[in-house]
């Protein structure tokens, strides 16, 4: 025991506090070091020794190693939400798919929307959020934050989802198999809705009348009515079950959830739902979400995953991390720093057989390379 004095006051410490004293104080933060960081792999690894939320974007960097290495070949389900095209997201979301870092995605329905109004060759345009937005508003020029689009090329990528829904068999489809049916007919290598159907990846869309692809199915839906013709429907249940049917038969599952919303609680509830299979996952095995959304507003997009562990959608002991920052910000890092480092090289595709809404199996594809 040793006794210190501090402007004339004894502070005594047990050998106890100071042994754990020690211990707390044994790591220090090292600075980064940019004539170091070559790459966007180093930067993250640099963040990763560092403090606040660089260190935290290390952490989800490294869980997400974590997941792609695990021997038991959890399936990764990636949740996205928030203007991601428009900010320039859509080859890094395109790219996770195509080098096989995730393995089923869920995704609001303005990201996909979006993702189809490129590939038809329009383009986002840099803007101001300053803008003048009723002199906007005449243009026919729609703003998002400080990304323009064209209103009247919306126009005809809504009339292109309407006119796309008159080639199916009117029945009922769920958002998987109708985005997949969509996505076959592009021709755009960079897009995430025709990289998705090239490999078979599932892509669910639960909200998908919330956006404009909603926007063309409810044209399509008038031209029907009017005409007297029976109509295609999304099931919106169905894609419930069809989730629930992947996660119950992988071994693992790992959540990345980019932003909140519907996504993530989609991808969550798929773990409750599991009972209906008279099974209990115990919860996905890893985490980790990339947010600017703070837990104490109550909401679910700032949820933590802690939180979410009371529920049973995260396991009690599941490897997990949260970044606070951007996602047009952390998210090619951290997607950079997996794909620069090698650690998805070799993994298995996933091959899911389905017969309409029944999932048969989930078998290893081949290898990514």
């Amino acid at each position: 025991m040793k006794m210190e004095e501090k402007f004339g006051l004894k502070v005594e410490l047990s050998e106890e506090q100071r042994k754990r004293k020690a211990e707390l104080l044994s790591t220090p933060v090292e600075a980064v070091d940019l004539t170091n960081a070559c790459g966007i792999s180093e930067l993250v690894e640099a963040y990763s020794k560092g403090s606040v939320q660089a260190r935290n974007i290390g952490k989800c960097a490294e869980v997400y190693k974590h997941m792609l290495l695990d021997k038991d070949r959890p399936t990764i389900l990636l949740g996205v939400a928030g203007p991601l095209i428009a900010g320039g997201l859509r080859k890094v979301l395109r790219d996770m798919i195509e080098f096989g870092i995730v393995d089923a995605v869920v995704s609001t329905g303005a990201i996909l929307y979006q993702d189809l109004y490129q590939a038809k060759g329009y383009k986002h345009y840099k803007g101001t959020p300053e803008a003048n937005d009723v002199g906007l508003r005449d243009l026919l020029i729609n703003r998002i934050y400080d990304t323009y689009v064209d209103e009247e090329k919306f126009w005809e990528c809504d009339t292109h989802v309407a006119k796309f829904a008159e080639k199916l068999e009117p029945k009922p489809y769920s958002s998987r198999e109708f985005l997949y049916l969509l996505g076959k007919e592009l021709e755009d290598e960079n897009s995430i809705l025709y990289t998705a159907a090239k490999h078979g990846m599932p892509i669910f869309s639960p909200a998908l009348n919330d956006s404009s692809i909603g926007i063309g199915l409810t044209q399509y839906y008038h031209w029907r009515k009017i005409n007297g013709k029976s109509h295609m429907i999304i099931d919106a249940i169905r894609d419930n079950y069809e989730l629930t049917q992947i996660v119950v038969k992988s071994k693992k599952t790992a959540a990345i959830y980019i932003a909140g919303g519907v996504p993530k609680n989609f991808i969550n509830d798929a773990v409750v739902m599991a009972y209906v299979f008279g099974i209990d996952t115990g919860g996905h095995t890893y985490a980790f979400q990339l947010t600017t959304d703070a837990p104490h507003w109550g909401g679910l997009s700032g949820s933590t995953l802690k939180e979410a562990t009371s529920w049973g959608k995260v396991s009690k002991k599941a490897t997990r991390a949260t970044a606070y920052v951007e996602p047009t910000v952390s998210l090619p890092l951290v997607v950079g720093h997996v794909l620069q480092n090698g650690s998805w090289k070799g993994r298995n595709r996933l091959v899911f057989d389905w017969d309409g809404d029944v999932l048969k199996s989930i078998k290893l594809g081949s290898p990514v390379s």
